[in-house]
């Protein structure tokens, strides 16, 4: 078991329909310690940044204005096992194949307003988390 960071985002949908706290609680309550939390808005290039992995993908614009529409929150956890389990914990990306007790399984309709996103490695935590947070933003 390693201790590790990982990037942790409630999604504009998230936000609007009030599940913030509900996300946030859940990390919480797993025993994961909350190192940074913002809520902001991403700018076309913040976005374009974190989906670049995507870049050329029939999909890759809608992703960019989804996640562009509104206020997301964004926070950095730490833990043990922090990657792996949080995505237990977020479940499937398409709410279909999500098991009920997972937030996309409990919350999410659509796959891409799928509530949450993680990172899915340590190589893409390293990535994501400076597009969201300066070091001196981390506790």
């Amino acid at each position: 078991m390693a201790v590790e960071k990982t990037l942790l985002l409630v999604k504009p949908d998230g936000v609007r329909r009030g599940l913030i706290g509900e996300v946030i609680g859940r990390f919480e309550k797993k025993g994961y310690a909350i190192r940074g939390l913002k809520m902001l808005t991403l700018s076309r290039e913040m976005a374009e940044r974190h989906y670049a992995v995507h870049k050329g993908k029939p999909f890759f614009e809608s992703l960019v204005n989804f996640i562009t529409s509104g206020p997301l929150v964004a926070l950095v956890l730490e833990g043990e096992d922090v990657i792996a389990i949080s995505r237990i914990m977020m479940g499937a990306t398409k709410p279909q194949d999500a098991q009920m007790g997972s937030i996309r399984g409990d919350f999410a309709n659509q796959m891409q307003e799928n509530i949450v996103h993680g990172s899915d490695s340590p190589e893409s935590a390293a990535y994501e988390i400076p597009i969201y947070f300066n070091e001196s933003e981390l506790a």
